[in-house]
């Protein structure tokens, strides 16, 4: 019976590059020879092998997805005869997948601390050592090693940060179990979702790579009184019913700092005034335009003095605010 790849490497068969890439580093490490001197850790370590040469690659998981292992043997056309690039089973180290990968990153350069002097084991000659097909130069070390793994994470920034821009403190949690503290520059104007990379934060590479990125999904908290649109701000500004129906000069906060905003005679709830150049900065160094709307806040309590001039005053409205008003 034709060996099942996925089962072998012990990942589903809708699995991600990543995930069949992890599944064959910690394999390769359980049941290489080195490791493992059980008698049969030479055939589950090619074993291992032969089904990540298949699944690492796009085109011939695509065929053994569709055909089985029968596409192995029929010159990778499988049984319909398609244009596929030969590939014999049991190829080995000699297959494409692999020469892909360096071991280097999964064991280091050598076994033992001491190299092979002091009893290590040369990489070199375990390849040489499992090698189905025709003899392959090696490729050098650097360019077969893989750089760390990605990490992602989210972080939540106050509102007024995303505006003006600062720092932020994001906390790792590494594989090893350390906890790392990394400080995070937020660019002045990042908006809600903004993909923000870390280079060289994420995981550590095995075998001296380079290591890998921190991805950051940046999540901007709502403020109590700010809105955003684009690079414009909205703002609700408070004022008394006085204050709205005789007009005043009112100080209203800004990313820029505090501005006097002249609120005219008989400005109504509701009314948005602008404040040019006052929202959000872009990156080609100009700022949208904050908008001041105005919110009459009307004391809980009248005395009778109070609402007969409330009384006075709706007699001069000429008609109902909602005449207009349909469904």
């Amino acid at each position: 019976m034709a060996e099942d790849y996925y089962k072998t490497l012990g990942v589903r068969r809708d699995a991600s590059q990543d995930e069949i890439q992890k599944a064959y580093r910690n394999l390769a490490r359980k049941y290489h020879p080195d490791v493992n001197p059980g008698p049969d850790a030479k055939k589950k370590f090619q074993d291992v092998q032969s089904a990540f040469d298949v699944l690492n690659d796009a085109k011939k998981r695509e065929m053994y997805d569709r055909y089985g292992s029968s596409f192995e043997t029929s010159g990778g056309r499988g049984p319909a005869g398609g244009a596929e690039r030969q590939w014999r089973a049991g190829e080995g180290f000699s297959g494409q997948g692999f020469e892909d990968f360096d071991f280097g990153q999964f064991f280091g350069e050598r076994f033992g601390e001491g190299g092979a002097a002091a009893g290590g084991v040369d990489l070199g000659g375990i390849f040489k050592q499992f090698r189905h097909g025709g003899e392959r130069p090696r490729r050098g070390a650097a360019a077969g090693r893989r750089r760390g793994g990605d990490l992602q994470h989210e972080i939540r920034i106050p509102f007024t940060t995303a505006i003006a821009g600062g720092e932020v403190q994001l906390t790792v949690q590494r594989q090893d179990g350390r906890t790392e503290t990394i400080s995070v520059k937020i660019p002045p104007g990042v908006e809600d979702g903004k993909k923000i990379r870390l280079r060289g934060q994420g995981e550590p590479a095995i075998g001296g790579g380079a290591a890998g990125d921190i991805l950051l999904t940046v999540r901007i908290e709502p403020h109590a009184y700010f809105q955003r649109r684009g690079q414009d701000l909205t703002v609700r500004v408070p004022v008394t019913l006085g204050e709205a129906a005789l007009g005043a000069k009112v100080d209203v906060p800004t990313p820029k700092g505090t501005v006097t905003l002249q609120v005219p005679a008989g400005t109504s709830s509701g009314t948005k005034l602008r404040i040019k150049g006052h929202g959000v900065a872009s990156s080609g160094g100009g700022a949208g335009d904050l908008f001041a709307e105005v919110q009459i806040v009307l004391p809980k309590q009248f005395d009778e003095e109070s609402r007969q001039m409330i009384r006075k005053l709706e007699e001069q409205a000429p008609k109902s605010p909602r005449v207009n008003l349909r469904w």
